[in-house]
């Protein structure tokens, strides 16, 4: 793992193309350091979710160069690299009679099923610390299936964080959540930034007012394009994300916390 202020990803002029001549990424760079929380952002179809993919290390690149946790994407083993990235994403299908200990131990394997001879009674402890840690140590004997939207969220981090990953990856993790989960998630993640200050996090959201305090950097995507990236506080202003979402944005911060919204003409 990169210690904290040394390169965590460093993207190069990113391409993702698919059949049919289709650029879902074209031409993304951007680095992310250790101990930051960088924020992604943009319209539908932007590339985010590609984007996250490829810093995952679940895809190549068509063209372009990635470094992850100090390996080249294409020049490791990606099962070995994956292990070492904490991914979250709406997408990952959990069996909803797991409960949530054993949700949190799947994230050993990178697996939903458990495997259970692989989980030696320091790990099964690490899962209970992580249960702690995400406040939701009451969950532990709950079916996943019965837990609310926000459980759910908060469990899957927990997973991600089991082998303690270098790089922590979160695809619109606040996706379907109501106002006090919203918040909860938000809190829990300030508190990962300030107590893992080696670990750097990248989240992809449609909504500013789910960036945590801790946001330090930003990028906004459109039509597979870089915007804009950089500080949190010179990329998320009504000017950047008015050019990049297409209308009318005003922003505002307060207390750490961003706000968007289009006014009406």
């Amino acid at each position: 793992m990169p210690g904290n202020g040394t390169l965590a990803v460093e993207a190069r002029e990113l391409r993702k193309t698919y059949p049919h001549d289709v650029t879902a990424l074209d031409g993304m760079s951007l680095a992310v350091r250790a101990g930051t929380v960088f924020g992604l952002l943009g319209p539908n179809g932007a590339g985010k979710s590609t984007a996250l993919r490829l810093l995952g290390a679940l895809t190549h690149p068509t063209t372009g160069t990635a470094d992850v946790l100090g390996h080249r994407i294409g020049r490791v083993d990606m099962r070995e690299l994956r292990a070492a990235i904490g991914l979250v994403s709406a997408a990952q299908k959990v069996p909803q009679d797991a409960t949530g200990h054993t949700v949190v131990l799947t994230g050993a394997s990178g697996t939903v099923q458990p495997l259970w001879r692989t989980y030696g009674p320091a790990m099964r402890e690490r899962a209970y610390e992580l249960l702690a840690e995400l406040d939701c140590k009451e969950l532990a004997d709950r079916p996943y299936g019965v837990c609310s939207g926000g459980q759910r969220a908060r469990l899957l981090i927990a997973r991600a964080l089991l082998p303690d990953p270098g790089l922590l990856l979160l695809d619109e993790p606040f996706n379907a959540l109501d106002l006090p989960s919203r918040e909860d998630l938000v809190d829990a993640l300030e508190r990962l930034a300030r107590t893992r200050p080696r670990l750097a996090t990248v989240m992809v959201t449609h909504h500013l007012e789910e960036l945590p305090p801790t946001t330090s950097h930003a990028l906004l995507l459109r039509d597979g394009r870089v915007s804009v990236a950089g500080p949190a506080a010179e990329v998320l202003t009504g000017a950047r994300l008015t050019e990049c979402f297409g209308r009318p944005i005003e922003v505002h911060h307060h207390t750490g916390r961003w706000q968007a919204r289009s006014p009406r003409p």
